[in-house]
């Protein structure tokens, strides 16, 4: 199908901002979607700084979130979708108010700060027929889908356990205390709501192992840490898992782990074998076989399947990173919506993306951990 271009705009990802200039250069690689209005920052002359620097006119340049979604929903050139690029508290309100608009949204992760706000964004949107994708970036690395397909065709036999971890360094010293805005406003429960490490980093790890598995979480037990004893919020954690079905599983997040930069790491230990990923090196798959020789996978190499080679920008030996990844989730969510705009049913292949429901069971890991955790490290029904 040939896809029109479609508008967007964005709410945050101002001057100074790392995310937000990421979506945009993300979302310009298929050249599916031009950037058209914006509220980029709570200052009025950054925003219009911002918006002059992207092509943007003045009069698509808002002070609030809130005038942009009322006014471009009037305008018969309106946005398609919004795409939202701001701290953690701002999500609600910001998706919400374009959902009420009738305008489809993207949203970063976490989606909100409590579960009743994502379960309302959740009906909003199934309530007004509209897409709503939250950027789980690294679902979109083809040998992630590489993974879940040699898991769903039973590749490594039925799963046994998982065994998940994203490690990084970058809070292993008090950074919040010189001029790091990023540790400051993390580390604020306020903006970052109840959970610094499994909120920013540890939900990343229940997303990419339900993607990976489908595998759905019963009961789970967490010990948040705050390592640097006078942190408000924690930045380690160790949590035990218990999926539906009996299947135990294991995951560690920290942010306080010395000389790692982003190391999201997926073990999925079958009866057959065993699967390896890293974040690091995202275009080799590690397969251990029982009784066999073990196997390196190259994403798009020989074998692998056709919904993983569909989303490869480059032959394989070309690395293939996050921009690219990102871009994949926002290559679905375009076509998707592209389609309903031309009064068509998007394909199954066009909804594979991060979607709000995704959304909603990060929230609700975010909180079952902190519950866990605060009551003793007790078992929890998820």
């Amino acid at each position: 199908m040939a896809i029109n271009k479609l508008k967007y705009g964005m709410v945050g990802g101002g001057q100074g901002a790392l995310i937000g200039d990421a979506h945009r250069k993300s979302i310009a690689m298929d050249n599916l979607a031009d950037i058209a209005a914006g509220c980029f920052s709570r200052s009025e002359e950054n925003t219009m700084v911002t918006g002059k620097s992207l092509g943007i006119a003045p009069d698509r340049c808002y002070k609030t979130f809130e005038d942009m979604a009322k006014a471009e929903a009037q305008r018969p050139d309106k946005i398609d979708f919004a795409v939202i690029v701001t701290p953690n508290n701002v999500h609600f309100a910001a998706a919400k108010a374009f959902l009420s608009n009738g305008i489809h949204v993207v949203c970063d992760k976490p989606l909100t700060l409590e579960v009743a706000e994502a379960q309302e964004l959740s009906d909003l949107a199934k309530k007004n027929n509209l897409l709503f994708a939250v950027t789980y970036t690294y679902t979109g690395y083809p040998a992630v889908k590489q993974v879940r397909e040699m898991v769903r065709n039973g590749e490594i036999g039925e799963i046994r356990f998982i065994n998940a971890e994203y490690l990084q360094g970058w809070l292993a010293a008090p950074v919040e205390k010189g001029g790091n805005k990023q540790a400051k406003w993390r580390l604020d429960p306020y903006i970052s709501g109840k959970s610094n490490c499994v909120g920013d980093i540890g939900s990343h790890i229940e997303n990419m192992v339900a993607y990976m598995t489908g595998l759905r979480i019963k009961f789970l037990c967490a010990r948040l840490d705050r390592i640097l004893e006078d942190r408000v919020l924690d930045d380690n954690a160790n949590i035990m898992v218990e999926y539906e079905g009996g299947i135990k599983g294991l995951y560690w997040s920290s942010q306080v782990a010395a000389g790692y930069d982003n190391g999201l790491r997926v073990r999925i230990l079958g009866e057959k074998g065993t699967i390896l990923w890293s974040q690091e090196s995202p275009d080799y798959i590690e397969v251990l076989r029982m009784g066999q020789p073990n196997e390196l996978w190259s994403r798009s190499g020989d074998g692998s399947y056709s919904c993983a080679l569909n989303y490869s920008h480059i032959p394989a030996g070309h690395p293939d990173g996050f921009f690219e990844a990102m871009a994949n989730i926002y290559k679905t969510y375009v076509s998707a919506l592209a389609r309903l705009k031309a009064g068509q049913a998007p394909l199954a292949g066009d909804m594979d993306f991060p979607d709000v429901e995704m959304g909603l069971d990060g929230v609700k890991f975010i909180n079952k951990c902190v519950e866990s955790s605060e009551n003793g490290s007790v078992w929890v029904k998820y």
